[in-house]
């Protein structure tokens, strides 16, 4: 039987560490809640949350034609 040992999850915290602050700035950064960052830990949920980020409209960004 495999055991889960220490060194694994260390790893899995270091990675957390690695990919999560530059999210939650890019979600902050763009007007959306930075708690969103959590969800690109989930696998295929991340996709559909990059997407969904990438092609709506961002409430940190003034509005193109407004004066």
């Amino acid at each position: 039987m495999h055991e889960f040992y220490f060194d694994h999850w260390l790893w899995l915290l270091a990675w957390i560490a690695v990919i999560l602050p530059p999210f939650w700035k890019i979600f902050t950064k763009a007007g959306f809640s930075p708690w969103l960052s959590l969800l690109i830990l989930v696998p295929v949920v991340n996709l559909v949350v990059l997407y969904i980020v990438a092609f709506s409209r961002w409430p940190g960004l003034p509005e193109a034609g407004k004066r």
